[in-house]
């Protein structure tokens, strides 16, 4: 990462501490006199520089990881296929046609552009996709949440299970077999690497982790409980909330099917299943190697130092989350916008929206208070 370059401070435009420290990243000293910036590690997008400049450790970081993702492919020749990139990361060429194939099956510039775009809060992680990326997950409380991933890809039901999937992410991912299909591979080469030249972090370095993350507390809360908030729980309970988003962990650790996905009676004896669709956008859960066909009911605890809101970071705020006006074509969202859309409705999760201003305001008070 070329953090000495003014170039790079100017495209990436990173948050810093009033110190003008990158919390996302590490110098890292492996041999003597040799330093290096590490990158991609946990820390990098489960880190949230606040406004005032405090560091909240394990929450749904902003960093800018499109725009460095963006900046380190800016010198590639424009008449470069995006496909070497858009495999490793996107491509998923069983689904007919490759949904993904609108920027990665193009030239590098669209691709490039699309990157530089992409709002704080939401990752164009590897297995989801470019045009769908998903909002960063705050891990504050996983010890608690029954389903990893925003389509409920992997069972937490121990501490097991949370160090398997921090083994797998951890580019497990771009070596695996998808019906043949290798990220990794040139395109129809089937197979799997020698696992003798491959690693993966000790069993020892992945429980230390999953601890580490059992261990993360959410900061003080500046909202207080008052009066304003107490009628907005009060707004909460009249309008089902509470149903879905179950005190006192504010979910009920279920999954929702997506619209278009037909739940199998297999699915339904195996895992924790309602019987509600709520309209969101089914992408992610569809058609990217992440999709189950469903999404994980959010915790509502802590959205006061979160933001963008929706599986792709659609709103910037709760109150635009809230906006009825969303549902509307011609809404010009307030995060991420999509490809190529000037404007485009929010659909889904239409909870709450037909309320009063005040109550509104209420509820949002109350949210903001958990």
């Amino acid at each position: 990462m070329p953090v000495r370059d003014p170039g790079w401070w100017q495209a990436v435009n990173p948050p810093t501490t009033p110190e003008g420290i990158i919390p996302f990243e590490s110098y890292v000293i492996r041999e003597k006199g040799k330093v290096e910036v590490a990158t991609d590690a946990c820390a990098e997008c489960h880190t949230r520089v606040m406004a005032d400049g405090k560091v909240i450790r394990g929450a749904q970081g902003n960093v800018p990881f499109a725009q460095m993702f963006a900046y380190a492919i800016r010198n590639v020749p424009e008449k470069t296929p995006a496909a070497p990139f858009n495999d490793v990361f996107y491509a998923a060429p069983w689904i007919k046609p490759d949904p993904s194939l609108p920027l990665g099956g193009g030239g590098i510039k669209p691709f490039h552009d699309h990157l530089a775009s992409l709002p704080q809060g939401v990752n164009p992680r590897q297995g989801t996709s470019l045009l769908y990326p998903i909002q960063i997950p705050d891990l504050i409380g996983v010890k608690d949440r029954l389903y990893l991933d925003r389509t409920g890809l992997e069972q937490n039901r121990n501490i097991a299970d949370l160090m398997r999937y921090d083994a797998i992410n951890n580019f497990i991912q771009e070596i695996t077999s998808y019906d043949g299909f290798i990220p990794n591979n040139d395109p129809g080469d089937a197979k799997l690497p020698d696992a003798k030249t491959q690693s993966r972090d000790s069993d020892r370095a992945l429980y230390a982790l999953a601890m580490y993350l059992y261990s993360l507390k959410p900061p003080p809360n500046p909202n207080k409980f008052d009066a304003l908030a107490a009628k907005g729980q009060k707004v909460f309970a009249r309008e089902g909330c509470p149903k879905c988003h179950t005190p006192p962990l504010y979910t009920n650790n279920m999954l929702t099917p997506v619209e278009g996905f037909k739940v199998t009676d297999e699915a339904k004896a195996n895992y924790r299943i309602m019987p509600i669709v709520v309209g969101t956008d089914p992408y992610n859960a569809l058609n990217t190697r992440r999709g189950t066909g469903f999404y994980k009911v959010p915790s509502l605890t802590g959205v006061w130092y979160r933001g963008p809101f929706g599986h792709n970071g659609e709103a910037a705020t709760l109150e635009d989350w809230f906006d009825i006006h969303r549902l509307d074509d011609k809404y010009v969202r307030t995060g991420y916008r999509g490809y190529n859309l000037k404007s485009s409705a929010v659909p889904g999760h239409e909870y709450g929206l037909d309320t009063s201003t005040e109550d509104k305001q209420a509820l949002i008070a109350f949210l903001k208070s958990l």
